[in-house]
């Protein structure tokens, strides 16, 4: 049996992207909470540092330290930086962009994994389900509204595709993780991805932590990119420990998943992620979707079902049937 088989658990890795999905899904609703009053790099410092240091024991329970080593170090800290530049994308954009259409628009990540890993990974994807990812991206312009001027928006052009560009950078970075699973613990690489986050926002916040760049600023997710680092007030420190915890959680769940099962199998079960944050958009800020979104979430959801229920399908023709 070869590693790559002994990997293959759909049914445990559809678990953990479940897990993950409410871990991140708490986490962004966190963020947008702080995203008033503190800097993003002071937000993703301090959740990095917190997720570092569970993510350290996770481990220690995988093998201990040894398993941090690593031929590959500069795809994890490709991987890491990719991981980065999605967060801070996502994250400046739900500062004024309703946490449920940001979600829904970063949901082009499912669909570009299933595109990326072709040429990555060598998967194949076939007429039916290119079809699906067809009919999600169809959804996600919708949702983009190209027919609508900036009044309309309601926030800038730009911000309204920060999402986008978060999705495409997260799904590099998913297809990475399917490759260097093979050879990678999923705890090791959660520590990687949580220590390139922790340098990150180290040196931007030595370059930017002073609010220097945040002078005359009116825009709200330039604010939150660039205002000066302030302590925590009391009731917001339980926030910021939530924020490592449900990160550590999160990177390791996904990271194991993608060892564990192809990346188009577990791609839609992130959909759940969507639904989530419509959620918590609706309960804490009372975001209700407007059409073309709801619209577009409808179609990148029935994209995402298509794609899992061929895969389904195709396990099932391949399963060799016991001898009656």
């Amino acid at each position: 049996m070869t590693h790559t088989a002994h990997l293959n658990k759909p049914a445990a890795g559809i678990a953990l992207v479940l897990a993950a999905m409410i871990s991140m899904s708490i986490n962004d609703a966190l963020v947008k909470s702080l995203s008033g009053d503190y800097p993003l790099h002071q937000v993703i410092f301090t959740r990095a540092l917190i997720g570092l240091a569970l993510c350290l024991v996770f481990v220690l329970f995988e093998g201990g330290w040894a398993i941090l080593k690593t031929r590959q170090p500069v795809l994890h800290f490709l991987r890491g930086l990719l991981i980065v530049i999605a967060n801070s994308c996502f994250f400046a954009a739900i500062a004024v962009v309703p946490l449920g259409e940001a979600t829904a628009i970063f949901f082009a990540a499912p669909l570009l994994i299933t595109l990326f890993s072709v040429p990555v990974l060598g998967e194949r994807i076939g007429p039916v389900r290119l079809g699906a990812v067809l009919i999600g991206f169809a959804g996600v312009l919708i949702m983009q509204r190209p027919w609508a001027d900036a009044g309309n928006l309601g926030v800038s052009r730009i911000v309204l595709l920060l999402p986008l560009v978060a999705a495409s950078a997260y799904a590099l970075q998913q297809v990475m993780t399917r490759r260097l699973g093979l050879t990678s613990k999923a705890s090791a690489m959660a520590v990687y991805i949580q220590a390139v986050f922790v340098v990150v926002s180290i040196a931007v916040g030595a370059i930017a932590g002073d609010g220097k760049f945040a002078a005359g600023l009116e825009n709200p997710s330039l604010l939150f990119l660039l205002r000066p680092w302030v302590w925590p007030e009391a009731p917001d420190i339980w926030r910021f420990l939530a924020l490592g915890g449900n990160i550590a959680v999160a990177s390791y769940c996904i990271s194991a998943a993608y060892r564990m099962a192809d990346a188009g199998t577990l791609a839609p079960f992130e959909y759940t992620g969507l639904m989530m944050a419509v959620f918590w958009g609706w309960v804490i800020w009372g975001e209700v979707p407007g059409p073309e979104v709801a619209f577009g979430i409808v179609l990148i959801v029935a994209g995402g079902l298509a794609v899992f229920f061929r895969e389904r399908h195709l396990a099932a023709r391949l399963t060799p049937q016991p001898d009656t």
